[in-house]
């Protein structure tokens, strides 16, 4: 009988394929909780990283919280920066309007909502962090297909810092090459969703808004809801957000 107990306990409780680690950018919202998730469904061990660092929409880290958990994080730290201090963007300058029901969008109409040098910043927390964990791998959600115009979310853009990583690392010197992943790059909002759901991801519990209500419901006329509503209604899947 005892054989046959520690029998079952040890399939109901498998040890894992492999440990391998990677630094996920989770800021809370779709398209980094969809790519948590196929980090996940690529055997890593997930390390979520998140960021306050003085947006209007902070309400995304309680969304990042809930990812994390959903999604089995290992470890999921919320680094305190102060972009806030430098201005110049309606996400950290609240005397700036976060522009609405935008319609042209072209490599050329950068909206106020551009965080100067955001990805930049972001990625080296990440490297540090993968570097300290003995990680070769880090996961960025960003797309050049549905958003915004950011220059930091370009293939060119991911291409040049994995280069730069790779220059400026102790670990990549010594044998451990630095990988920046960016599985969304080429894909529209409506297949990040359809990937998402096939992956198992809770998009309700993401938030995307950048002008939220006090009470936390989304504007609904922001680039990132518009882009939210439309990847939903294209992928023919209800969109769980709440808008006022």
């Amino acid at each position: 009988m005892r054989r046959g107990k520690v029998r079952r306990r040890a399939l109901c409780n498998p040890k894992p394929m492999n440990n391998k680690k990677a630094v996920i950018l989770l800021s809370g919202g779709l398209d980094s909780a969809t790519c948590c998730a196929i980090a996940k469904s690529e055997g890593y061990e997930l390390y979520a990283l998140s960021f306050s660092y003085g947006q209007r929409h902070s309400i995304e880290l309680a969304a990042a919280r809930r990812v994390a958990g959903s999604l089995g994080v290992k470890q999921h730290r919320v680094a305190q920066i102060d972009i806030h201090a430098f201005g110049e963007s309606s996400l950290t300058d609240n005397s700036l309007n976060v522009p609405k029901d935008r319609v042209a969008r072209s490599g050329n109409d950068i909206p106020n909502t551009y965080v100067p040098a955001r990805n930049t910043i972001f990625l080296s927390y990440a490297l540090g962090w993968a570097e300290i964990l003995g990680s070769g791998d880090i996961f960025i959600g960003v797309n050049a297909i549905d958003y915004s115009g950011y220059p930091d979310c370009r293939p060119e853009y991911i291409r040049a810092f994995e280069l730069m990583a790779n220059l400026a690392t102790k670990a990549a010197v010594e044998g451990r090459k630095m990988t920046i992943h960016a599985p969304l790059l080429s894909m529209s909002k409506a297949d990040i969703i359809r990937t998402g759901i096939r992956l198992g991801v809770d998009y309700s519990l993401t938030h995307s808004c950048y002008d939220p209500s006090e009470e936390g419901r989304a504007c609904g006329h922001c680039d990132s809801c518009i882009l939210r509503k439309n990847g939903f209604r294209d992928a023919h899947v209800i969109d769980p957000t709440v808008y006022r």
